[in-house]
């Protein structure tokens, strides 16, 4: 929805003003991708020289080495795999955390955290939380967009739960084979009674009035409103969203950037193109996912050498493509790019070629919106298997945010079932040392 008396506004000038999160679910290995370590090479096929947790799920204790080659690149000298060619042209605006830590070792906790904080409890998005608080700057548009398939946690991630429902994501498709009509790409954006706008809007008026009357004297009519606004939401959009979804308007040189000429890139490729037409036009939180509902699944509990090479072949040239379409187009100032999943995978074997899954050290890539460019902040261990240095939980990288777009992160709060809630529960420090 549109700035209301609900939204506060930014509590301090903004580095960023929009969000575009790539999520790559599943859970991308941080010593295969960011995060060099040698001493896997060194130890390789032997028992790892470290305490670990006594519970291991399915992990060995013997440590897998990186079956690729990590090179630096840029100016800043930044490490990054030959898994990431194309994301490693752009090192030098790359702001790599390679302290991340969180609670779960499943992906469905793992992921819900990752966009709520919680683990379990039902709370809402970040995207939720960043639309209640700055609002959006296209009323004709939502103002939280999903592009992809559902994560397992289902659209638990994009849930405005006790926040007003108008703050809830809009799943949109994402399969470039649907998109050939961009007034496909909403369910039911067309108005199939062959009314004239005027007689729409005659019909929306009585509507409104109707629920107006059905509103007096109930006390919580929160969906009641957002069904409303809803409506005309609607409405509006019936002429603003298949422009917005309009990809084949596009320069034959945008395509290419994004790989949408190329069968193994096209389908992310749409997706990264349809993120950057969305900020253009003032959404405030873009979600691009990819995960099992497309066969870009990044759990690679076997074959993880050939897994990962098949997911960075379908999404790395259309990340590098967005991160340099939105710089040429002086988008990348104000729009933070997130590029990652819900954690990262052991630096021991599962079988002979796989990984685990692993919260407890891993690595977040961010660029543009205020973070610095071609720099690595905090440390895991020599093995990659603890976050050591400067670690950054879930919480602080949720402080970190809504600091980048003006926001207090204890400031941002909801009254709900009698106490003040925020997106960062009662933890939470901005990692200063990302921002520019």
């Amino acid at each position: 929805g549109a700035a209301s008396p609900a939204e506060p506004g930014p509590h301090f000038p903004a580095k960023a003003k929009q969000v575009i999160w790539l999520f790559m679910g599943g859970g991308p290995s941080h010593v295969d991708t960011f995060d060099p370590k040698p001493a896997l090479g060194r130890h390789h096929r032997k028992e790892i020289p470290i305490k670990l947790p006594s519970h291991l799920r399915d992990a060995s204790r013997k440590v897998l080495a990186s079956p690729f080659k990590f090179r630096r690149h840029g100016e800043s000298g930044l490490p990054v795999s030959d898994l990431l060619p194309e994301m490693a042209r752009h090192a030098d605006d790359l702001c790599i955390i390679r302290s991340m830590h969180c609670n779960s070792i499943d992906h469905t906790g793992a992921t819900l955290q990752t966009f709520t904080g919680m683990v379990s409890l039902p709370r809402p998005g970040i995207g939720c939380w960043l639309l209640y608080g700055l609002g959006s700057e296209n009323e004709n548009l939502p103002g939280y967009v999903v592009l992809g398939p559902d994560q397992q946690s289902g659209t638990a991630t994009y849930n405005s739960r006790f926040l007003p429902a108008r703050y809830q994501g809009t799943r949109v498709a994402w399969d470039p084979g649907k998109l050939k009509d961009p007034s496909k790409a909403l369910p039911n954006l067309g108005n199939s009674g062959n009314l004239s706008v005027g007689q729409q809007r005659r019909q929306l008026d009585l509507l409104s009035r109707l629920n107006g009357w059905h509103k007096i004297g109930r006390a919580k009519h929160d969906a009641l409103e957002a069904r409303t606004a809803a409506f005309e939401l609607a409405f509006r959009m019936q002429a603003a969203a298949p422009e917005a979804f309009e990809i084949h308007s596009e320069s034959p040189a945008t395509h290419k950037l994004y790989g949408i000429d190329n069968a193994k890139t096209k389908s992310f490729g749409t997706r990264c193109l349809l993120a950057r037409r969305m900020v253009e036009r003032g959404v405030r939180f873009v979600q691009v996912q990819c995960g099992k509902g497309d066969g870009l699944d990044w759990d690679q509990h076997g074959g993880l050498e050939a897994g990962h090479r098949k997911n960075a072949a379908a999404t790395d040239r259309p990340v590098a493509g967005l991160i340099q379409d939105l710089k040429q187009r002086g988008l990348l100032d104000d729009t933070l790019v997130i590029w990652g999943g819900e954690f990262g995978r052991t630096p021991t074997s599962q079988g002979t070629d796989g990984r685990e899954h692993h919260p407890h050290g891993y690595t977040l890539c961010l660029a543009g919106g205020g973070v610095k460019g071609g720099y690595a902040h905090g440390a895991t261990d020599e093995f990659g298997w603890n976050a050591v240095d400067r670690k950054v939980h879930i919480h602080d990288f949720h402080a970190t945010i809504l600091h980048l777009m003006g926001i207090d992160h204890e400031r941002l709060t909801f009254r709900y079932a009698g106490r003040d809630f925020r997106l960062t529960d009662v933890h939470g420090h901005v990692a200063r040392d990302i921002i520019a």
